[in-house]
């Protein structure tokens, strides 16, 4: 159900997370971890991570790395929001009963040194970094995480992937810059939100017919000015026909038969919507996608999004896509490149 309570402590009990790790050392990170999440946390990141268990195998594997590789590191959040989860397909809010804080920003810092084997640049860099939290009985029982790491080595001058087709390093905060909802939204609003949604990721996203691209009515859903924020390797499209030229072209003609799964979360509040999904979307490596041929494989989607809604329409969305994870699929090992690139031995 909308507990407004509830998902008001929720919210500001991220937030108050967020600032606690974000201005102590990470040897005390623990400590603020412990004040609204269960010694037992399991932690879903980005490969080569993937799964974590314990606040303390999130303290040494995650968190002290990347603030030893940023260690200026200075978070910045665009979208803040929490509810009720409706991401199964035949799902219904009012049963799921679980509660989720999602949000989205960049940390910004010096890639002063090595973080997950990609080498340091010892120069600035926007680090897009996206979450969503799951509670019971008030504390974070789970966590998923992505980093966009591909940008990332763009942002250091080596590159994992071809020139996107579309603008690459471009993830900026919502126009309006009302994403960070701390406070509490109309609740008719979020749950007409949570079904529009839930509508758009299951009944449209998944007509698409394998052939016409129209048979997805992207123009429904989509302004046609929207503003989409891809990942590392894709680029962002600054309206519809971009959109469909320079991501969804391409994309389906790789995946012809991806479909959305189940999602680990879909949650509404007020006019921004979110959700993760490992193997949140599922499909055959069939055609090439950024230069790597065709697989023939079998391939899950770790990602996350973020959308803005005006009216019946879509005027922006903010997306990770687990690269790393999905080239490891194809039999490419991006890490073990960057990792070459950065001995010259690529």
């Amino acid at each position: 159900m909308f507990d407004l309570e509830l998902n008001q402590a929720h919210k500001h009990a991220v937030h108050s997370m967020w600032q606690a790790l974000d201005a102590e050392p990470a040897a005390r990170a623990g400590t603020a971890l412990r004040r609204c999440c269960v010694a037992a946390l399991r932690w879903h990141g980005p490969d080569p991570l993937l799964g974590l268990e314990g606040i303390d195998a999130f303290v040494s594997g995650f968190w002290a790395p990347l603030k030893a590789a940023l260690p200026d590191l200075v978070r910045h959040t665009w979208i803040l929001h929490g509810g009720p989860s409706n991401g199964r397909r035949d799902g219904d809010w009012r049963r799921d009963g679980r509660h989720w804080v999602g949000g989205t920003g960049v940390f910004a810092g010096t890639f002063a040194h090595d973080f997950l084997g990609l080498p340091a640049s010892g120069t600035p860099v926007s680090l897009r970094w996206g979450e969503f939290h799951r509670f019971e009985g008030g504390r974070i029982v789970e966590t998923f995480c992505l980093l966009d790491l591909p940008d990332l080595m763009e942002q250091a001058g080596r590159p994992l992937l071809p020139p996107c087709r579309g603008v690459p390093g471009l993830y900026p905060p919502p126009r309006a810059l009302d994403g960070v909802l701390l406070a509490a939204q109309p609740e008719a609003h979020s749950r007409q939100s949570l079904e529009h949604v839930h509508r758009f990721i299951f009944s449209g996203l998944n007509r698409f017919d394998r052939h016409d691209l129209a048979s997805m009515g992207m123009a429904r859903w989509f302004h046609p000015q929207v503003k989409w924020y891809g990942p590392g390797g894709i680029g962002a499209c600054l309206d519809l026909a971009a959109f469909e030229r320079d991501h969804q072209r391409p994309w389906l003609a790789a995946y012809p038969d991806r479909k959305v799964q189940d999602l680990d979360a879909l949650i509404a509040e007020g006019a921004y919507s979110g959700g993760p999904g490992w193997a949140g979307v599922v499909a055959t490596h069939t055609g090439p996608y950024l230069d790597q041929p065709a697989s023939g494989r079998r391939v899950r989607f770790n990602g996350m999004d973020w959308w803005k809604r005006e009216g019946d329409q879509y005027v922006e969305n903010w997306v990770f896509v687990d690269m790393i994870h999905l080239f490891r699929q194809f039999g490419v090992d991006l890490l073990a490149r960057a990792r070459a690139a950065g001995t010259g031995q690529a």
